[in-house]
């Protein structure tokens, strides 16, 4: 039992970075070239919640295919599973999309910057915050996944 719990932590973090480099992309395309912040790197709480949901969307999609198939093997009837998945996505993206604003109106974070050989990046405080609301979510939608959704 504990082996199959690691194989299917793994194989959720393997789907997981790949499902949060879809999601962060998507969501930095939209705050950056949808949205187009101000001079000072800001945008509206609208636009980062709209950018959030298209980004979790897109996400969402792609995690239940992957993780039905792969990480949980699940023979489980697809429309129950899938309303499941739905309610724990629902319920982690509210806490998540929650703390992403609460941390980016009330917390003072500076941008970061990223300087790699050639690459040459500052994250925003936006940016970061999302990346925050990722970890957060990720962790949570694994144990409701492993315990709710695909649990047989």
């Amino acid at each position: 039992m504990k082996n199959n719990f690691l194989i299917q932590s793994v194989k959720y973090g393997a789907v997981g970075v790949v499902n949060t480099l879809l999601t962060m992309i998507t969501i930095w395309m939209m705050m950056r070239f949808v949205f187009r912040p101000d001079d000072g790197g800001k945008i509206s709480s609208v636009a980062l919640s709209i950018s959030n949901a298209v980004g979790y969307i897109i996400g969402l999609i792609n995690s239940y295919i992957c993780n039905r198939l792969w990480t949980f093997k699940s023979k489980n009837k697809w429309k129950p599973e899938l309303l499941r998945f739905i309610i724990a996505f629902l319920i982690c993206f509210v806490i998540q999309l929650a703390l992403v604003n609460i941390l980016y109106k009330y917390v003072i974070i500076n941008g970061f910057h990223l300087n790699f050989f050639r690459f040459d990046y500052t994250l925003s405080a936006a940016e970061i915050c999302q990346l925050t609301g990722i970890v957060v979510f990720t962790i949570l939608n694994f144990i409701l996944n492993k315990y709710f959704t695909f649990n047989d």
